[in-house]
């Protein structure tokens, strides 16, 4: 292995920022996030840095991903998990549903409080009393039931929406948390679906 003594204090830098970055989130950075963290004016010049330490045989790069930078020999950790990012959620009226791939994400399940099979980026503010946050990835669990006052995901005339379950005999509901928006009443023979439950969040900075 090249000794790490032999390197220079930038490109030193640039190694300690690589395994930070994976041992604390299990994500390898971006080359943006390398240059904009280690000083460097460009992405060509965070580029050049990982090749050099490449092929010094201290990080392994991955052709073709974007995040594809991760230190040499690193396990993965089994507390770690990959989720994709599948479009937005409102939380605020119902918006359409984007059900495309927007990313994927390795995130500590510590996290959540079981699994999520999806990460959904939340627009609007109506879930502000629960701590779900405009702009939020909620993690959701796929399921077609839920419990009253469970946090859900729901599809609603084609539209989805995250909200809080209420049933009862005569009535299903889904309730905003911020006294601004009204209660949605959900009418009989309306197009409705429960996608899945809540079971976490992640904010990032």
């Amino acid at each position: 292995m090249y000794p790490m003594s032999n390197l220079s204090p930038r490109r030193a830098a640039v190694l300690s920022f690589i395994r930070d970055r994976v041992a604390g989130l299990g994500q390898p950075p971006s080359l943006a996030e390398i240059a904009t963290a280690c000083g460097l004016a460009t992405r060509g010049a965070a580029r050049k840095h990982v090749l050099a330490l490449a092929e010094a045989g201290l990080v392994e790069v991955t052709a073709g991903q974007a995040r594809g930078i991760r230190p040499a020999g690193m396990r993965a950790r089994s507390d770690l998990l990959r989720v994709p990012v599948l479009g937005r959620v409102a939380a605020g009226a119902p918006i359409g549903a984007d059900a495309g791939l927007a990313d994927i994400l390795t995130l500590d399940t510590r996290l959540f409080s079981s699994a999520p099979d999806y990460l959904l980026r939340v627009q609007g503010d109506s879930m502000i009393e629960d701590g779900i946050l405009d702009g939020d990835l909620v993690g959701v669990k796929r399921t077609p039931e839920a419990r009253d006052g469970q946090v859900v995901v729901a599809r609603l005339d084609g539209e989805l929406t995250i909200k809080r379950l209420s049933r009862s005999a005569d009535a299903l509901r889904l309730l905003p948390r911020n006294p601004a928006y009204a209660p949605i009443e959900v009418e009989p023979g309306q197009d409705f679906a429960i996608e899945g439950v809540f079971c976490g969040l992640v904010r990032r900075g």
